[in-house]
């Protein structure tokens, strides 16, 4: 599918790829008002394996020092497990790094859409608490991602300030927080733009950076991470999505589904992938199998992905699950600080939360 036609598609879903208009938070019960399904199975009736493995896990990454994105996805990740004492927590705390212009969580220079990455979670945390401290941090930030941020002619956020670039991470950032706050036409706006320039239909892989000022790639490999970040961030929008946006959702989970199948075509017999996933010569790398799976979890609960691609899912969840350490810490990541080997990261231990949260609502629930 190409630009026209995708955007000719989503106009006579009745989408306008324009702003939108209306209130910055929805005033109605957090929970039900931005989208995010409440019916999760808690901890405590959770598999005891997932339990254990999420407990582990958190307990790590919260352990870690974390820039803007990574408290973003954390927060993500205590939301879905249903760990609101410390999502509260890592809100406030992210409140306490705000910049001027509505950022919150930057404890370095950071990138321009990374912290709308914990948005959603943040806005789950205002209404838990009805604290208008959170409530103000985020409206700010949301008027920062709408109003602010640095983007393109045809209006697509620029990741970072010092370069007109377009990365595949960016999936995952402020597509899912403009659609939880019911912004759907921006959020597919953000989509179709990064889609346009980082996509290769014969592969069924994005690239990794686009500069968009030099008219070509700054980073042409497929890398698995990004390319995670992106089905993860598409998971996350279609469920923000409403059911009457019937075809802008059918586009949406057609595009997650050809990711995953562009990244399964590369999978490792071990059930990984390696870092970039067409080049068997880089590292094999962990948290791709976590990101993939929480996506198809999320794809097959929602019925947006056929039931069989659950077994590869499992497969992934198995092989990850190896690779976390008797301290809880997924070895094998694309690693921080800068991702360029195998290592740590707080996004692999978020996702191995989501990854097991995800999971586990799939399975019967563990009687208390």
């Amino acid at each position: 599918m190409d630009r026209r036609s995708f955007l000719c598609q989503a106009a006579a879903a009745g989408i306008p790829l324009a702003g939108a208009s209306g209130p910055l938070i929805p005033a109605a019960d957090a929970e039900t008002s931005i989208g995010f399904d409440p019916s999760h199975t808690p901890l405590d009736r959770q598999p005891p394996e997932s339990a254990q493995r999420i407990e582990k896990a958190a307990a790590a990454a919260l352990s870690m020092q974390r820039r803007d994105w990574e408290q973003g996805i954390l927060a993500q990740a205590m939301l879905e497990a249903n760990r609101r004492e410390q999502l509260i927590l890592l809100t406030k705390s992210a409140i306490v790094q705000q910049t001027p212009d509505g950022r919150l969580g930057v404890v370095v220079s950071g990138g321009t859409t990374d912290p709308a990455m914990g948005g959603p979670a943040y806005a789950e945390a205002a209404g838990w608490t009805a604290d208008p401290q959170i409530q103000r941090a985020v409206d700010r930030l949301l008027v920062w991602i709408r109003f602010k941020a640095p983007r393109s002619s045809d209006g697509v956020l620029y990741h970072v300030f010092e370069a007109p670039e377009i990365w595949s991470d960016g999936f995952n950032s402020a597509p899912p927080f403009l659609a939880a706050m019911g912004h759907y036409d921006e959020a597919l706006t953000q989509i179709e733009g990064y889609r346009h320039r980082l996509w290769n239909p014969k592969k069924r892989l994005l690239a990794h950076i686009w500069d968009d000022g030099k008219h070509q790639f700054k980073d042409a490999n497929f890398w698995g991470g990004g390319n995670g970040w992106a089905a993860a961030g598409l998971a996350r929008v279609l469920r923000s999505l409403p059911q009457d946006r019937s075809q802008a959702r059918e586009l949406v989970a057609v595009f997650c589904r050809d990711i995953i199948d562009g990244c399964l075509q590369h999978q490792r017999p071990d059930g990984l992938f390696h870092d970039v996933v067409d080049q068997p010569a880089t590292f094999v790398e962990t948290n791709l199998a976590q990101m993939l799976a929480y996506s198809i979890y999320e794809g097959v609960r929602a019925a947006w992905l056929p039931a069989g691609y659950k077994a590869h899912a499992d497969k992934m969840r198995t092989a990850a699950r190896a690779k976390m350490d008797s301290s809880g810490f997924i070895q094998g990541a694309c690693g921080a600080p800068d991702f360029d080997r195998p290592g740590v990261s707080t996004e692999a231990q978020a996702f191995c939360i989501l990854m097991e949260a995800a999971g586990s609502k799939l399975e019967p629930a563990h009687p208390s």
